[in-house]
């Protein structure tokens, strides 16, 4: 696994006197806050963007602990750090958050990220031949021209944009991929993927979060949005901030939460700077300023803190994960939250 470390002033004090050790540090804060550094995990994704404002504005800087921040370039990879003790927060998806809670670590989910951040997009031609009142025969219409399938192309089988996609046909539309012969679901793996992906004409939709949707409007190529989850899914979850219960009953628990309630208002008044920083921490030659800054205009750039309300959209998901035999068990909503350090900040 290739991980950047990212550490902060405490951190770099606390190597100069070798009163840290560089990893394995998770687990060790205690009830009172202690010492030690805070592990916090967080993927190059645009709706980890909090963690990009608290780092680029010195957020957690102010925490009463040093902080040891590691990239991650997958979900799946977080789960496996996590449940080997090696993380203490994380700020990824909703359902490898589930997974970590299904398999009965100690953590849950303190703050939302992003809500409502993904969009159904189709290729122009399908989308001159779509009737949402009619939405089987339209794919009929698409397979019958093309000889094939309408093909959408996403991330992985029970990721965040697979299971959004999945429910969008089956419980909006009446189309369940499964059986259906006139549509398919890919997975093509992440978000560069999936651009290539549309990019190549290998896939003919998707379903995606930005910055991808920019990516595709400037670069000119042939897709628009069908739907997006705020039409159909109020408050639909993505990336969210697990945290492990020794953590929430630390003093550093309740801090984080406050700072990334901070950064969420800092995105919401400073939308520019806050996408210069996701840039910069993400890297510029993946996400260049000017999309960055562009994709703030989307309708998926819906950043907020408040975990109340992805609510709704969490129990659709937590069914979707358990069927698709990501979680052994259907998570109820008490499992998945901890509004409790949020809900303290009012």
């Amino acid at each position: 696994m290739s991980d950047r470390h990212r550490s902060f002033s405490r951190r770099d004090a606390l190597k100069a006197t070798g009163a840290a050790a560089t990893f394995g540090l998770a687990g060790c804060l205690g009830g009172s806050g202690g010492a030690d550094d805070l592990t916090v995990a967080y993927m190059p994704i645009y709706p980890d963007m909090q963690y990009f404002v608290m780092q680029e504005e010195g957020y957690l800087d102010e925490l009463s602990v040093g902080v040891d921040a590691k990239e991650f370039s997958s979900g799946p990879d977080i789960v496996q750090a996590y449940a080997s003790g090696e993380i203490d927060v994380a700020m990824f998806g909703i359902v490898p958050a589930m997974i970590v809670i299904d398999r009965g670590i100690a953590a849950q989910v303190v703050a939302a990220n992003i809500q409502e951040p993904m969009g159904i997009l189709a290729h122009e031609e399908f989308a001159a031949i779509w009737e949402p009142e009619n939405p089987a025969d339209s794919f009929a219409q698409w397979a019958d021209e093309k000889g094939r399938p309408f093909e959408f192309g996403t991330f992985p089988e029970g990721s965040v944009p697979d299971i959004l996609l999945r429910y969008w046909l089956s419980d909006e539309l009446g189309i369940d991929p499964a059986s259906n012969e006139h549509v398919e679901v890919t997975g093509l793996g992440g978000a560069n993927a999936v651009f290539q992906g549309l990019a190549n004409g290998e896939v003919d939709g998707t379903s995606i979060m930005e910055p991808v949707p920019t990516k595709i409007e400037a670069e000119g190529l042939a897709y628009e949005f069908l739907a997006t989850a705020g039409e159909f899914m109020p408050g639909q979850p993505a990336a969210v901030t697990l945290m492990s219960d020794e953590v929430r009953s630390a003093d550093a628990g309740a801090e984080f939460v406050r700072q990334h309630r901070r950064a969420t208002e800092f995105v919401r008044a400073n939308r520019d700077t806050a996408a210069e920083h996701a840039s910069s921490v993400v890297g510029e030659s993946s996400l260049a300023p000017e999309t960055a800054k562009r994709a703030m205009d989307s309708p998926l750039s819906n950043f907020v803190t408040d975990p109340h309300v992805i609510e709704d959209g969490t129990e659709v998901f937590a069914e979707y994960a358990a069927d698709l035999g990501k979680t052994d068990a259907e998570l109820g909503i008490d499992r998945v939250f901890d509004y409790s350090l949020y809900d303290s900040l009012e």
